[in-house]
């Protein structure tokens, strides 16, 4: 397995335990059917937003890109994906958990500087 393709199964639990994590922060905010829309409803919002708005050609996505957006701002929908998934975490008392959580996204990134050049040299 090349590392691409294990830097590409990483980003894609990192993308899942944000999903998990915003989910139970959700179930946590209201009673009754409320919980279930908000532990449901944003995890699916937050899952819209991933999908749509892209940069054509990115090599850890499809290629597709249903609302183009410059590299700058895919970064910053990802950045605020990722931080929203750790404070998540922390404001469900799992801190550790939220701080290796942000650490490991960060490391990704590292691993991952070529397409973060790539995605800025797009957004010029």
């Amino acid at each position: 397995m090349s590392l691409f393709f294990l830097n590409l199964a990483i980003r894609f639990c990192l993308e899942m335990t944000v999903l998990v994590a915003v989910g139970m922060w959700g179930w946590h905010q209201a009673d009754g059917w409320m919980r279930w829309v908000i532990a449901i409803g944003v995890p699916m919002m937050l899952s819209v937003i991933w999908g749509v708005f892209n940069v054509p050609g990115d090599p850890s996505r499809s290629g597709e890109a249903p609302v183009v957006v410059p590299g700058i701002v895919r970064l910053l929908i990802e950045a605020a994906f990722f931080i929203f998934g750790s404070w998540a975490l922390m404001s469900l008392g799992y801190r550790a958990f939220g701080g290796a959580f942000i650490v490991i996204v960060v490391v990704h990134y590292l691993v991952s500087f070529n397409r973060i050049l790539w995605l800025l040299k797009i957004g010029q």
